[in-house]
């Protein structure tokens, strides 16, 4: 019998990031940024648990990302949104990166994740423009 998994944010992107977009959609040029964030509105949901992050998004939410703690060898953030949200960019041993765009509490977020890295992940782990 395993331990069991414990959901600690289940979630659409920060809703900041949407509004946002919509208001730069009014410059005509930022269109491509506006539906960008109407598809993660719709469609993006992530769920962090205490064995895994799993992203789920794509076209009609139909792509599905399944990450073990053990498999990542750095977490980096950004702040966006004047700090409101952040991204989040996982790098994987394979090479392999995973983003997590417009991420709310994306501090808290971190910090429960860098808990479950390997010490020589979360050493390479940081954040940009704190």
């Amino acid at each position: 019998m395993g331990i069991k998994e414990e959901v600690y944010f289940e979630g659409a992107p920060h809703i900041g990031d949407l509004i946002f977009n919509i208001l730069l959609g009014f410059t005509v040029i930022c269109l491509p940024l506006t539906v960008g964030s109407i598809i993660r509105a719709l469609w993006l949901r992530y769920r962090i648990t205490s064995r895994r992050i799993t992203v789920t998004g794509g076209w009609m939410g139909r792509d599905r990302s399944d990450i073990i703690y053990s498999e990542i060898s750095k977490v980096v953030t950004v702040p966006r949104g004047l700090g409101f949200w952040g991204d989040m960019a996982i790098t994987l041993k394979d090479g392999s990166r995973l983003e997590l765009r417009a991420v709310p509490k994306f501090r808290e977020l971190y910090d429960y994740i860098n808990e479950r890295l390997s010490d020589r992940a979360q050493k390479a782990s940081g954040s940009l423009g704190k």
